[in-house]
């Protein structure tokens, strides 16, 4: 039993790969995506927000500002919601939109940053919204608590996992430099034949260069945009420098972005773990490692994070959501359930149960209602009467909306006996439908082809809200996306 999800931090899996290994070649890789908030970057937040209390710079309930490509933003985001620290993060605009989704889940603030000012133009506004907020400045760039996670607590579980047979080679990402400089230097002490071996991306070789970071705070002149979400920022982290000055590193390993997205596939489809584009990364680098390295070595790959962090990136180009043509063969290989066949006949309907006179009258004064001339009668949570809710909220239209399975509605039967007069009315049975100033429209695909035309705006004209002028929106941004457009044969 745990006190906080904090306290979950730590511990994960290694993994032996059994379909992508080398023959002869031990490859392992570390789980960091088991984490609680679902990245290597977990373990950062919980050290970086511990020593700050200890230390007296982090005051209760005081703001946490910190930049970030978005991992660290999500696991500062639970640990601080766990600890009851308000967080504003910065981000860059170009990094996943899933990582923003998470962050503002789980509580926080995030402030975006044009993507020409790179990830230094990240540091510059976190310091100052730091000084604004009067705020706590996480700067995991620099700050040495991150490294000392590491030192603490991944390497000493990579010593405890190969303490039988030593590890051959480590293999991670150059990032913020935390896993690196804290892994290192406590392999260097514990395990002296390790061989440290880090990767970056190959139009983006900082480290490799060998030309050290400007000592103006602008980009370094070997930077260049790449793939690699979370690795290799337009600058070299103190604690990558403080590693690489120590002779921490054994070897840089260049990454091509298709080399990347080929493991990272290879991984989900051959050994069943989900992984993202620095993993895919790594992985790639760690088999050259593999194609070198002595028959029986063993090799021990980070995957930070996993593969749902980058639904909208270029790792799920080509994934598509609706069925190809070898599943729409399946499809029509049986007879039962297709889209491109009508429903079979049902029973026959059982008979309509009588309308009484109560939740008639009720329906025509929801109608009659001067004060709200547009009235949705929809269904808590179904997905086309959200999408109608959207539709006239983005549009700017007011409305009133009757859901009628709200327990309260359920009550007596309240809702039924609405829906019941609903039906008597319109001769419509499904839901949603909407009226304005009395008039029917219909349901979610009639009211978005009134809103296409224009004739949706007349009803209202002649409901009282003259003038209106609705704001364009793209319906389909709105229907369901589960949806499955119906192919024929």
């Amino acid at each position: 039993m745990f006190e906080s999800v904090v306290d979950t931090i730590g511990n994960t899996p290694i993994i032996r790969l059994g379909r992508m290994a080398p023959e002869g070649i031990n490859l392992f890789v570390k789980l960091e995506s088991r984490n609680p908030g679902g990245s290597v970057k977990d373990r950062l937040a919980r050290e970086a927000i511990d020593e700050a209390e200890r230390s007296g710079a982090l005051r209760p309930g005081q703001t946490v500002v910190e930049a970030t490509s978005g991992n660290t933003g999500i696991s500062l985001a639970m640990v601080c919601a766990a600890r009851g620290y308000p967080l504003v993060v910065v981000m860059s605009e170009n990094f996943s939109l899933e990582r923003r989704r998470l962050m503002r889940l789980l509580g926080a603030r995030i402030v975006l940053t044009p993507a020409v000012y790179k990830g230094s133009g990240m540091l510059v506004k976190a310091r100052e919204l730091a000084e604004h907020l009067d705020g706590y400045l996480v700067s995991q760039f620099d700050n040495q608590a991150n490294a000392r996670a590491h030192e603490r607590t991944t390497a000493q579980e990579i010593l405890e996992a190969f303490k039988e047979k030593p590890l051959d080679y480590f293999v991670t990402g150059a990032g913020t430099g935390g896993t690196l400089r804290g892994v290192s230097m406590r392999m260097r002490k514990d395990s002296p034949s390790t061989r440290i071996i880090v990767c970056e991306p190959d139009n983006s070789p900082v480290l490799a260069s060998g030309r050290a970071q400007p000592k103006d705070g602008s980009s370094h002149p070997d930077f260049r945009p790449h793939l690699m979400q979370g690795w290799s920022p337009d600058f070299i982290p103190s604690l990558t420098a403080d590693a690489v000055a120590e002779g921490s590193v054994d070897r840089i390993v260049p990454v091509a972005g298709e080399d990347a997205l080929q493991a990272a596939h290879e991984l989900a489809r051959k050994e069943g773990i989900l992984a993202g584009i620095t993993a895919g990364a790594t992985l790639a680098g760690a088999l050259r490692i593999c194609a070198d390295a002595r028959p029986g070595s063993s090799v021990l790959v980070m995957l930070p994070d996993s593969a749902e962090r980058y639904l909208s990136t270029a790792l799920f180009d080509g994934i598509i959501d609706d069925m190809n043509d070898a599943e729409w063969a399946l499809s029509r290989a049986t007879p039962h359930a297709r889209f491109d066949q009508p429903p079979p006949v049902s029973a026959p309907a059982a008979p309509p149960q009588a309308v009484d006179a109560e939740a008639r009258q009720e329906l025509e004064g929801l109608l009659a209602d001067d004060g709200n001339p547009v009235t949705v009668f929809a269904l808590t949570w179904c997905e086309y009467c959200g999408a109608l809710r959207k539709l006239l909220n983005q549009a700017g239209i007011p409305f009133r909306s009757v859901d009628l399975d709200t327990p309260a509605m359920q009550e007596e039967d309240h809702g039924g006996r609405l829906r019941r007069a609903l039906q008597a009315r319109t001769g419509m049975p499904s839901i949603p439908q909407v009226f304005v100033g009395g008039e029917f429209v219909g349901g979610c695909s009639e009211t978005i082809s009134a809103y296409q035309d224009g004739s949706l705006v007349s009803l209202l004209d002649r409901a009282g809200l003259s003038g209106m002028v609705l704001k364009a929106i793209d319906p389909s941004e709105i229907l369901p996306r589960w949806r499955q457009p119906n192919r024929r044969a």
